[in-house]
């Protein structure tokens, strides 16, 4: 029983921390967005988005708000979206995309964390063409059967079902923390989520969108 609590525990943790990025990250839209056009999504067809997007995706309201009433406080500087390209682990590509008020910080930030894991900068543009910006729903595995969520993406107009990659070195705690992943249009994305619900099905959203690998290879570990 210990072991159990335990686990989900652990994995309430896991899922607490996403939602506090996920809400970091839209609290910097908004900011921006505000910044860019006023505080009136009437107006401002920036912040009319950000906010539909947070609806979709469950962000409190008050968190909405808050961030609204910090762009017109003296000294808040807008968030400014910048994308590193970087070569990871046996030339594997990578993108980090970061919302920043201070660009010169976070490229420092970027490199020194890229440096630490042996990996290195990309030149602008040599990554990036490798990947796909799609609406991404992820679904974990142990939450789900393969066909019954197989059969809700599709009829809910889904574009594709991901299924993981395994490895043959993967335990089986590896696998059943391993994730589906419903590629959908910007169009269908609510329309999807809606029916995981109905159907009662865990689900995680992305963060407004996800980068796919066009292809992927499979690696070696570096331990190995």
């Amino acid at each position: 029983m210990g072991r159990r609590s335990s686990k989900i525990a652990g994995r309430k943790g896991a899922q607490d921390a996403k939602k506090a990025k996920l809400y970091a990250r839209i609290g910097k839209e908004v900011v921006s967005a505000v910044k860019k056009g006023g505080p009136s999504p009437v107006s401002n067809t920036a912040l009319a988005t950000v906010l539909e997007k947070a609806k979709e995706l469950d962000v409190p309201k008050e968190i909405l708000e808050r961030n609204i009433k910090r762009a017109s406080e003296k000294g808040q500087e807008a968030y400014i979206e910048k994308v590193y390209e970087v070569y990871g682990f046996g030339g594997a590509s990578m993108v980090i995309e970061v919302l920043t008020d201070k660009i010169n910080r976070s490229v420092a930030a970027v490199r020194e964390v890229v440096k630490d894991c042996g990996g290195k900068m990309a030149d602008p543009g040599s990554v990036l063409f490798k990947f796909r910006r799609a609406r991404v729903v992820n679904v974990k595995v142990s939450d789900a059967d393969k066909d019954q969520l197989l059969s809700i993406a599709l009829d809910a107009g889904a574009e594709d079902v991901i299924e993981p990659p395994v490895y043959e070195y993967d335990t089986e705690e590896d696998m059943s923390e391993s994730y589906y992943k419903i590629v959908s249009s910007a169009e269908n994305y609510s329309t999807i989520l809606s029916k995981l619900r109905d159907e009662g099905v865990i689900f995680e959203t992305d963060n407004g969108s996800e980068l796919l690998p066009i292809s992927t290879i499979e690696m070696t570990r570096p331990w190995t």
